[in-house]
């Protein structure tokens, strides 16, 4: 019956196997996902050793060199960026990525308290304390910087290393 109607149309308007149109396949064929279901999550492969220790010393590097060029605010940019797309890939890179986070978000406290100090020594000195403790707010970011400096070289030797003094609010 089907032979005397062109391509599928049958009397009164109505179409044929609807899965057959257009050389489409049947609908839940084995291999095939259905319509509207998420595909699978492409996964990265972990990295070599000699990889992930030069993105855990890239991780430092990269901070050390944003703060540089930002006078010490921009730091946790590169770590956080090393952090989002490597850890995953090795635990190596993202012990020695979220250790220069820590490093960043601990500079960051500091200097928050350090603020704080300052503004109430420099009221309560009349304006004396703001001078005088105004070479304090570069303590933080020298610090940083020389941890920033042992990490990335840790990193390069392959060797496991918590910063010192910086708790690890990042895991």
């Amino acid at each position: 019956m089907s032979d005397q109607y062109p391509s599928g149309q049958y009397p009164s308007g109505q179409q044929g196997d609807p899965t057959q149109a257009y050389g489409q396949q049947p609908y839940g064929q084995p291999g095939q996902q259905s319509y509207g279901q998420p595909q699978p999550a492409h996964q990265q492969p972990p990295l070599r050793p000699d990889e992930e220790r030069s993105w855990g010393m890239l991780s430092h590097l990269g901070a050390l060199v944003a703060m540089i060029a930002s006078v010490g605010f921009l730091g946790f940019v590169a770590s956080i960026v090393v952090f989002v797309l490597y850890k995953d890939r090795g635990p190596f890179v993202r012990a020695h990525a979220a250790n220069s986070i820590n490093v960043q978000i601990s500079m960051f406290i500091w200097w928050v308290v350090l603020g704080i100090v300052y503004v109430v020594l420099g009221l309560v000195t009349l304006g004396i304390g703001f001078f005088v403790l105004l070479p304090v707010f570069f303590v933080p970011p020298v610090i940083a910087g020389i941890m920033h400096v042992i990490g990335a070289v840790k990193a390069y030797n392959g060797e496991w290393w918590n910063p010192p003094f910086t708790p690890q609010f990042v895991k």
